[in-house]
């Protein structure tokens, strides 16, 4: 789909959940796909990351903080699933043992450095994403962004700064194994280059940049993240 094209579409300002059916079949099954993503994604990592890592947590103040993360993103599950409720989306769509979430959630976790690492690289690719969809045609999308947008940022600096604490406290070679071994699979998290997906998405300015254009900005990111600030290495991706 050339730029023209997707310029040429008479693009609406959807301001409710119930003048979405108003809309063309094209716009609204992708409105669909982008929230049954959201929904069975963060409630997927909030099962295998988040409420996992509770355990993991050293003393009772980071307990506290990761039991307060693990309460926000099954929180921002509740929130796009009450959305997909409202728009009529099956029940199953939203269920991760039907709808298979994404491959960064593979990573098996076992240490709180892993944690932290995954909470300092993973929720910056969450953050490109909310960021995408703050200029939404369909305003609930929109506003769901804008709530959710605060505690995203509140977990990627979590992340970072529990990494800081690590490596302050001679853990660096935990931080630089968990970035090793984790960090390769985050491209992934914004789809492939050429997705028709994404250009449906974008023709009816329902998300604003391409695949790789966040991607880019999120190597740029957590290469600045990682190098600088940590003063650790980022590793080479195939």
């Amino acid at each position: 789909m050339t730029a023209s094209a997707i310029s040429d579409v008479q693009i609406p300002e959807v301001k409710t959940a119930a003048d979405l059916a108003q809309q063309a079949e094209e716009y609204q099954s992708a409105v669909q796909k982008i929230v049954v993503s959201h929904a069975v994604n963060e409630l997927y990592g909030a099962q295998v990351f988040d409420e996992p890592a509770i355990k993991l947590a050293p003393t009772p103040y980071a307990k506290w903080l990761a039991c307060r993360i693990a309460m926000e993103e099954y929180h921002h599950h509740v929130r796009f699933k009450a959305l997909a409720d409202e728009i009529g989306i099956p029940a199953q769509r939203t269920d991760p043992s039907v709808k298979k979430p994404l491959s960064i959630f593979a990573f098996q976790l076992n240490t709180w450095a892993e944690f932290c690492v995954i909470k300092a690289i993973a929720d910056y690719a969450e953050i490109l994403q909310v960021e995408d969809l703050l200029h939404c045609s369909f305003h609930p999308l929109r506003n769901l962004a804008r709530i959710t947008m605060p505690e995203e940022k509140f977990h990627a600096k979590f992340g970072k700064d529990s990494c800081l604490e690590l490596i302050q406290q001679g853990k660096a070679d935990e931080v630089q194994d968990a970035i090793d071994r984790y960090f390769p699979i985050t491209p992934a998290f914004f789809g492939a280059s050429q997705s028709k997906n994404n250009e449906i998405y974008r023709k009816w300015k329902l998300k604003q940049r391409t695949n790789d254009e966040m991607r880019e900005d999120f190597l740029a990111r957590v290469s600045e993240l990682v190098e600088k600030d940590f003063g650790l290495r980022l590793p080479q991706l195939d």
